[in-house]
């Protein structure tokens, strides 16, 4: 099972994202375990997940949660601003999904 996890400011807008992932890897058979969290969960979150997805309204966090991430070898990006915005949960999957195949 795959495990991935969003992370935006509270939680909240990220969470409607993740339902369209989770729709998206049932129609395609894939099993995942996909969360959202907000900024002050990713360090305790980060240990139990295999990538992070940041939403693009704290893309300002990439530098620090990425040395978070490298040490300890998790892969980690911002969400494209337009598949966010149109909730594309299938292409979000799939960049989710490429990251870990990569890692």
């Amino acid at each position: 099972m795959k495990k991935i996890f969003l992370c935006c400011a509270a939680g909240m807008s990220t969470s409607m994202v993740v339902n369209k992932m989770k729709k998206s890897a049932e129609q395609q058979g894939i099993e995942v375990d996909i969360i959202a969290v907000g900024i002050e969960e990713f360090e305790t979150t980060l240990a139990n997940y295999q990538c992070c997805l940041l939403g693009p309204q704290i893309k300002y966090k990439l530098a620090d949660f990425k040395a978070i991430a490298d040490r300890e070898n998790k892969p980690i990006a911002v969400i494209d601003s337009m598949d966010y915005g149109m909730m594309r949960g299938d292409k979000i999957l799939a960049e989710a999904l490429a990251m870990i195949a990569q890692h």
